[in-house]
Parts: C-alpha cells; sequence; structure tokens
C-alpha cells in the first residue's frame, strides 16, 4: 500500500466538525488513516477573508493510484458543499480543502495533479503540520 500524505483546510461552518467529517470520509472512501497532526489556527493564505482556517495534516495507506485518489478527494470536497476549486479567479473561503502533499517517493506533473505539492513548502498551514507526523521528510522545517 502507498504512503499517502494529505492537507485538510477550513474556515466555513463548524470548521472542527468539518475535519471530522472529511477525515471520516477519507477512512471510508481513500483508506487507513495511520496518522494525524494536531489542528492549528491560520490566516488566510493568498486571499483577504475575516475567517481564519484550521489546518491538519494526515498520513493515509491506500491501494489507490494518485489519480484516483485526486477524484476521491475532490468528490468528497462536493459532497460536503464546496462549490469550485481555486481557479483563475484565486483562493476563497472553503466548507472543506483536500490537497495531495506526497504520495509515496512519485514524481508527478500532469494537468491535473502534480506530487509533490508545488506549493506546500511555502505554507506554514502545511508544513507545521506535515512536519509533526513526517519529521523524517520536513527535516528542516
Amino acid at each position: 500500500m502507498a504512503q499517502l500524505y494529505l492537507s485538510l483546510g477550513t474556515n466555513l461552518g463548524n470548521r472542527r466538525s468539518n475535519l471530522d467529517t472529511a477525515l471520516d470520509l477519507i477512512a471510508r472512501e481513500v483508506g487507513i488513516i495511520k496518522a494525524r497532526s494536531s489542528v492549528i489556527e491560520t490566516e488566510p493564505w493568498g486571499f483577504d477573508s475575516p475567517n481564519s482556517f484550521l489546518n491538519m495534516a494526515i498520513l493515509v495507506q491506500t491501494d489507490l493510484k494518485p489519480l484516483e485518489v485526486l477524484d476521491r478527494t475532490q468528490r468528497i470536497e462536493k459532497d460536503m458543499g464546496r462549490t469550485s476549486k481555486t481557479g483563475a479567479d484565486g483562493y476563497h473561503d472553503r466548507i472543506i480543502d483536500i490537497d495531495i502533499l506526497l504520495y509515496d517517493d512519485l514524481t508527478m506533473d500532469t494537468p491535473r495533479l502534480t506530487i509533490p505539492h508545488p506549493r506546500m513548502y511555502q505554507r506554514r498551514f502545511v508544513m507545521e503540520p506535515l512536519a509533526q507526523i513526517a519529521p523524517h521528510i520536513v527535516k528542516d522545517y
């Protein structure tokens, strides 16, 4: 089974409940959650909003291929009420955001998915939780 690292974030509604729901759905749809970071609160990154985020990272064991993981996590986002992904209009508030950070030691760059996540090292809200569960990967953070 593959070792998959995901980042979760939410800044709308009942943020704790949103994370709990996403974790439950990931466990059902993607794989076994083997580790989870603590939840941190952060300011929005890349846009202005009065709503702060709750963020965390998780390690999932999965037998899904990367694009299957992407399809499932995007379906979870949609089922939870997310109406659009970040696009030409930029970043915005969201019920849930699930990003694929790492998948084993795979490197891929396709129109749909880039692994490792191309902006993960620029984001404290990703790196701080990831360092908690993967210090061997995030040595210098």
